[in-house]
């Protein structure tokens, strides 16, 4: 999948998702941080995709907006701006109203097919892991993730699963997602782990 096509699924399966510098828990610029502040003050769940650890994403996408900086905010896949226009509309009563009727979509979606998409997946495992590299393949509610991060430093492998796991704990509970094979390494596991490919892996089957 080239860098376009997946920006414009994640568009598409995202009705609410900002482009940011950092994440939510813990952004890396001033105008990230007053958009994420604004959104959360809505209380409308969002998507989101850290451009500081997606090179190509953060290369490729203003190309596809015609928006030279970050954040980026979309909703039902066109660009509403950054940070000053949110910042208005949030300002004259406008954002609100817009997220709200995108949220009733999504849960109206989520009532048809209620399989997690993986940047969900990925915005869990960041809100507990904020520094992990993420990588996931397939689609629906099986999964292939592989999980990279200084936080499992010092750790046994079922300990670094396991917190993954309970990052993921309510999406397994509620069966929008099912199956899942992980791989779980600080940086210098995954540069090791060519040595050792089997190590590292954990199927779960819910």
């Amino acid at each position: 999948m080239s860098t376009e096509d997946k920006i414009r699924k994640q568009l598409a399966e995202n009705p609410i998702i900002l482009y940011m510098k950092g994440v939510p828990t813990a952004p890396e610029c001033g105008f990230s941080a007053k958009t994420v502040g604004i959104l959360n003050a809505t209380g409308i769940p969002f998507s989101y995709v850290n451009v500081l650890a997606a090179p190509f994403i953060r290369e490729k996408l203003p190309k596809i907006s015609h928006w030279p900086t970050y954040p980026q905010l979309f909703v039902n896949g066109e660009l509403v701006g950054g940070c000053d226009i949110v910042e208005a509309m949030h300002n004259d009563g406008s954002l609100l109203p817009l997220l709200q009727k995108m949220s009733v979509k999504t849960v109206s979606k989520a009532t048809a097919s209620d399989a997690i998409t993986p940047i969900e997946v990925e915005s869990l495992i960041k809100n507990r892991y904020p520094d992990a590299v993420i990588e996931i393949d397939g689609e629906g509610c099986n999964l292939s993730i592989t999980v990279v991060s200084e936080a499992f430093a010092g750790l046994t492998l079922v300990r670094q699963q396991q917190g993954v796991m309970a990052a993921l704990a309510d999406a397994l509970a509620s069966g929008r997602l099912h199956a899942v094979s992980m791989k779980t390494f600080t940086p210098e596991q995954q540069r090791e782990q060519a040595e050792t490919p089997a190590s590292g892996l954990l199927q779960i089957q819910a």
